[in-house]
């Protein structure tokens, strides 16, 4: 057993991120968009050997976390999805993913969830958290939730500035063609009130139109998309910067200003490193409330690279290589980004530590913010619209025989147009944790189990071990998700259970 986990973990670490290239794909119109559930254990013959650290009767032995030197946990809002659909992608061509680029708050932000919304702006609080298989360790669950997003004739009017790259990468099937449908898909589905630009970078960058009000205009929107064409290198930073100017010059005051760019982010000339990228255009990013929403593809993909783009310039990744994910994209969550419901959000939970004694959070590596921070609204925290909810999951051990308060849970933003400060909050008491991970509701098990499968792809590199304690192993985990696709009857879900199973083949070479 210690010999193939060994030999796993050497096939984990020493993967590479060489992916076939998708087919040529057709970007089709956007369509519309519980019970409680305990699964038996799945037929335990050919389990693959766990995750270094954990045996299949579902304990983590090997988790590790050193004690809490304080009682707090403070992170910046993220509602990127980029490194799950990523993930998935690369299971699907028979790769394990790269343990570097497997974020495991974004496994868990793909998710409906099951939390409450607010009647206004702001956030909805909800905490809640059931027991693992490791006695005195428990999930728990933070859920942060803005109110419904509303129909597309009451937003405020958008101001898009799409940045695509047209470099030579991008000439492959499933890159630059599904850029221009997905562009002409939005562009069908934006208000007459509503103005785009195009802006194209290669070995260098254009505006192709300048900010333009579709009205009585997408004839000429459209012409500008479906006449991008694949060039030469990718000078990443080039596009960023100039797809800002022209962000700037066609600036819209009441409206939301934003730039979308379209790229597999392997930046070969000029700047690439995303902090001096960012630096380049830091006053129209502050002066101007202009964001950026960023859009990957490509089998090859710089995910850091995106990733932290989007951090540093207040926005969100995701990462489309089918139609159905450039349908959610395009569709769903572009549309949710248009309108801002909070800036610079960040959540503070508090853990009682008269009852913890010590807690991890899982994932937010690159969004902690330090303690203090929480209620300086110089720092940076994320950006977040309406439809949106927002999940952290953390590892706790209480202490032996502790009954009462568990964790305090506050969230803080500024309101996009005033800036003044708000924040909410919710609790969590030892006594309403749910006996099992799998008799809490459907949505928080399928919380636990994106986290769980990201914790076993990240437990393949060498700067992550396990981190979340009572983890079950593929196969049984494949089990539990499909069995939580039946009772949500969440499509996603079954993606889920699907990816996992791919997982469990791919390591076992299957």
């Amino acid at each position: 057993m210690e010999r193939n986990r060994t030999q796993r973990s050497r096939r984990i670490r020493g993967t590479l991120l060489a992916l076939t290239a998708a087919g040529s794909l057709l970007l089709t119109a956007c369509s519309a968009g519980g019970s409680e559930s305990h699964t038996s254990n799945a037929d335990q013959h050919g389990l693959p050997a766990p995750a270094p650290g954990r045996d299949d009767r579902g304990d983590s032995q090997g988790f590790e976390t050193a004690p809490s030197d304080d009682h707090l946990s403070t992170f910046a809002l993220d509602v990127d999805t980029a490194s799950y659909t990523y993930a998935r992608r690369t299971l699907a061509d028979g790769r394990t993913p790269d343990p570097s680029t497997v974020r495991p708050e974004e496994f868990v932000n793909s998710f409906r969830q099951d939390y409450r919304r607010p009647d206004g702006n702001g956030f909805s609080v909800t905490v809640d958290g059931a027991r693992t298989a490791r006695p005195d360790w428990s999930l728990v669950r933070v859920g942060l939730a803005t109110r419904a997003a509303e129909p597309a004739g009451k937003r405020p009017p958008a101001a898009l500035t799409f940045v695509v790259d047209v470099s030579g990468s991008m000439d492959e099937p499933g890159r630059l063609d599904l850029a221009r449908q997905s562009l002409d898909t939005m562009t069908d589905r934006l208000r007459d009130d509503d103005s785009v630009a195009v802006v194209t970078f290669s070995e260098h960058a254009e505006t192709v139109l300048p900010m333009t009000r579709l009205g009585g205009h997408r004839g000429a929107v459209h012409d500008a998309i479906d006449g991008l064409r694949a060039q030469s290198s990718t000078n990443l930073g080039a596009g960023v910067e100039t797809g800002y100017a022209t962000a700037v010059a066609g600036l819209r005051k009441g409206a939301t200003n934003r730039v979308v760019l379209v790229s597999d982010a392997l930046a070969n000339e000029g700047e690439t490193s995303p902090d001096a990228i960012l630096r380049r255009i830091d006053s129209a990013r502050r002066e101007h409330g202009i964001t950026l929403f960023g859009v990957g593809v490509g089998s090859n993909y710089g995910d850091a690279l995106m990733e932290r783009l989007a951090d540093k310039g207040d926005g969100h990744t995701a990462y489309v290589s089918d139609t159905d994910q450039a349908r959610k994209v395009f569709c769903e969550q572009l549309p949710q980004n248009i309108e801002l419901t909070a800036r610079d959000a960040k959540a503070q939970v508090a853990f009682d530590p008269h009852t913890v004694a010590e807690f991890r959070l899982v994932g937010y590596d690159d969004r902690k913010v330090a303690d203090d921070d929480f209620r300086d609204d110089r720092v940076d925290g994320g950006e977040v619209g309406p439809g949106h909810t927002v999940t952290a999951l953390y590892a706790v051990r209480t202490s032996p025989g502790a009954d009462g308060h568990l964790a305090t849970a506050t969230v803080r933003w500024l309101d996009p147009t005033t800036r003044a400060p708000h924040e909410e909050t919710g609790a969590l008491e030892t006594g309403a944790l749910k006996d099992s991970v799998w008799e809490a509701s459907p949505r928080f098990q399928v919380t636990a189990v994106a986290a769980y499968f990201a914790d076993a792809l990240r437990a393949g590199g060498t700067d992550h071990g396990p981190a979340l304690p009572g983890a079950p192993g593929l196969t049984r985990l494949a089990a539990r998700a499909a069995t939580l696709a039946d009772v949500t009857e969440d499509q996603d879900v079954q993606d889920l259970a699907d990816a996992i199973r791919e997982a469990h083949d791919t390591d076992t070479g299957d």
